[in-house]
């Protein structure tokens, strides 16, 4: 079985392909090219993993303020686990990307979010994969013809914090607020994608990709404890990004370092510039 650190190997996944309490998800995805994803999906893939995209699975619609990427409607992602074949709780959930986790650990967080802690990241992603040459294919699987939701959403209401709750609560000397980009666009020298640059003020810089070394395995959970060891005894830790998607993989880093205090601002930069 995968760890408690919520990783899997290639070497453990290809002998549980055929495990039906086995379900692999690809969740790769490129902001500048959103059809991307599926398309590498559609050319090859794990076999018998299935596709669920940033924009259209894992996300809610844009709205005025909320962020790029506001959280998914819980029934809607429901509907989608149960015909892929989650089940709760019984269905281990393996996700990867090609984008050193930074759509995979979207996945992973909002799977712990609506209550199933069955959910593992692939070390190293699809290159991973692809490199140690186990069986890729174009063949999409079949939906489950589902007639109930067998994914049942419990959702873990103090994983995430909203705008009214970071403003209220930033400055306190037990909480820590973590932003996850890049140190050029933390320090506002350059913003690729929201219409201001900058940061919340109180924000303490953490880049997600300092997860990953850079062949896109994850760092030893040795590593990702000293990496937070300033922080052991922060009591709040809110982690934003651009959009609440790759401040995932911090918080996936935070729980390989065994430190369980972090919660999502989802709506990150791009909601709190929306106001």
């Amino acid at each position: 079985m995968p760890n408690k650190h919520f990783v899997i190997s290639c070497e453990w996944l290809l002998e549980h392909l055929e495990d039906p309490q086995v379900v692999i998800v690809d969740c790769r995805f490129s902001l500048a090219d959103p059809q991307l994803g599926q398309q590498q999906y559609k050319k090859c893939h794990i076999q018998g993993s299935y596709y669920l995209d940033l924009n259209l699975d894992l996300s809610s619609p844009v709205g005025k303020h909320g962020g790029r990427h506001p959280l998914p409607e819980p029934h809607e992602l429901a509907q989608k686990l149960s015909k892929i074949g989650v089940n709760s709780p019984e269905t281990l959930v393996v996700a990867y990307d090609n984008s050193r986790y930074a759509f995979a650990s979207r996945l992973w967080w909002l799977l712990r979010y609506f209550g199933h802690e069955k959910v593992a990241v692939l070390d190293g992603g699809f290159a991973a994969w692809q490199n140690v040459g186990y069986p890729v294919t174009d063949v999409v699987p079949e939906h489950k013809v589902a007639t109930d939701i067998t994914f049942i959403p419990k959702i873990q209401t103090d994983m995430v914090v909203d705008i009214a709750t970071v403003k209220e609560r930033k400055d306190l000397q037990e909480v820590v607020l973590i932003d996850s980009r890049e140190k050029e666009r933390y320090l506002g020298i350059r913003e690729p994608i929201d219409k201001i640059a900058g940061h919340i003020p109180g924000a303490v810089n953490y880049p997600w990709q300092e997860v990953t070394d850079s062949a896109g395995y994850l760092l030893p959970s040795v590593e990702q404890s000293h990496r937070w060891s300033n922080l052991e005894n922060a009591k709040e830790i809110f982690v934003y990004c651009g959009s609440g998607v790759t401040a995932c993989v911090n918080l996936l880093s935070l729980e390989l370092a065994g430190i369980h205090t972090g919660k999502l601002y989802a709506g990150s930069w791009s909601d709190w510039i929306s106001y």
